[in-house]
């Protein structure tokens, strides 16, 4: 019978087993996947700016550094999902009015760009060592395995060396078992290194993609910029409402008003008319009301004061034109101002995706993550062209500005003919 010290010693080698060989699967994913983005990029980037000069790289060259930024984005949020390493953006806003020369040469002359287009090189060279050496210490050990169990008859005919593991050279049996032992302490060394090496994959993208600055002034900077941001949407939020209720509940009480005065003086001379302009006066009223109503949910949505994030987001999926399906884990309510940010953030992004995408199915993911200091992560996800980036004049710039303010993170992928995934993190805890 199995002590508890026993069953605790199960689960701990379980769990750090489990752990290892997602990190493995991870960093073999990143091995294949990132190097082949990065070259493309840098070979984009390389071409690109080469015809900047001949008036043809003005054009494109925004378009291309808007990818490497996506690229970069996506690497942040693996950064910060899998191994905690926040790598906070830093990209300075591009003018609305700039024209293209203008916005080519403030992007080549942003610092944070520059810091990407550096990364670029590093991560298809150092970056995938760092990514595949993990995913090697995993899985390379079970040729080692498999040549121990007989597979080395394949590749030698017993009198010479048929194939080398590592630096055993395998040529019989014995030399084989050789072989699987090897393999036995490589999984083993993998097994306990696996997830720190992974780490150290995006200690190195960090290293390259975080500010230069020290991370005082760097925080300043960002805060500054949120503020100014929160201050600029605050001011169009307080413009929209003023004109919300001045062009619509303000003028219909002051029809009213005029209506009640008519009433007045038509009530003993002209009863019928007097009555029809009550029957008026109290649709008025109604559609006032009604006006006033859906003011108030744009303001703060009442359902989401009420019965918090994940039942506002679900209503605010049934209004949508297109299929929507929504999956929250959210044990605990969050603050008022993280959940009213996040219900506009998904709002804004629901309304891109009508808007944009010609999609016609659209799926939500929110949860919340425990993990370091707590984050919440939202993904919606459509089945529309795709094609969508992050840049000025795009509806998801706002949606990073608004995000910005709780030193959130944005993501998008959407790739050419789609799907669009736009990932949004919130450092963030539960009450």
């Amino acid at each position: 019978m199995a002590t508890d010290g026993d069953s605790s010693g199960n689960s701990t080698a379980g769990d750090r087993v489990r752990t290892a060989a997602l990190a493995g699967v991870r960093a073999l994913l990143l091995a294949v996947v990132a190097p082949a983005g990065s070259i493309v990029l840098f070979v984009l980037t390389a071409v690109s700016i080469t015809f900047v000069p001949l008036g043809i790289g003005i054009v494109t060259t925004p378009w291309v550094l808007a990818a490497v930024r996506g690229f970069a984005d996506w690497r942040r949020l693996l950064a910060a999902q899998w191994c905690g390493v926040r790598i906070p953006p830093a990209y300075r806003p591009v003018p609305k009015d700039a024209n293209p020369w203008a916005r080519c040469f403030h992007l080549l002359g942003d610092p944070a760009v520059r810091r990407d287009l550096l990364w670029i090189p590093v991560d298809m060279t150092a970056g995938f060592v760092t990514a595949l050496l993990p995913a090697v210490l995993l899985f390379y050990p079970f040729e080692g395995f498999a040549l121990a169990a007989g597979l080395w008859r394949v590749f030698t005919d017993g009198t010479r060396v048929g194939w080398w593991y590592g630096f055993v050279p395998v040529g019989g049996q014995l030399s084989a078992l050789a072989a699987g032992a090897l393999g036995a302490a490589l999984l083993v060394t993998g097994v306990y290194t696996t997830p720190y090496l992974l780490r150290v994959h995006f200690l190195l993208t960090r290293s390259l993609l975080a500010s230069g600055q020290g991370e005082l002034a760097e925080r300043v900077r960002v805060l500054t910029e949120t503020r100014r941001d929160a201050v600029d949407t605050s001011a169009a939020e307080l413009r929209r409402i003023e004109r919300d209720l001045h062009d619509g509940a303000q003028a219909r009480l002051v029809a009213m008003g005029m209506d009640l005065g008519t009433i007045e003086a038509l009530i003993e001379k002209d009863p019928a008319k007097a009555r029809q302009l009550l029957a008026q006066t109290r649709k008025s009223s109604a559609e006032a009301l009604t006006e006033l109503r859906d003011l108030v949910r744009g303001i703060h949505p009442p359902v989401l004061a009420e019965r918090g994030l994940g039942d506002a987001v679900r209503a605010l999926a049934l209004r949508m034109p297109l299929t929507a399906e929504v999956d929250v884990d959210l044990p605990g309510r969050l603050g008022a101002p993280v959940e009213s940010a996040a219900y506009f953030a998904v709002s804004e992004a629901l309304t891109n995706t009508v808007k944009h995408s010609g999609a016609g199915r659209v799926w939500i993911d929110m949860h919340h993550s425990p993990q370091h200091g707590g984050v919440l992560r939202i993904a919606v996800t459509d089945d529309g062209g795709g094609g969508a980036t992050i840049g000025a004049g795009s509806g998801l710039s706002g949606l990073e500005r608004r995000l910005g303010t709780f030193d959130g993170i944005l993501a998008v992928s959407s790739p050419p003919g789609g799907p669009t995934m736009v990932t949004m993190e919130i450092p963030c805890e539960l009450s």
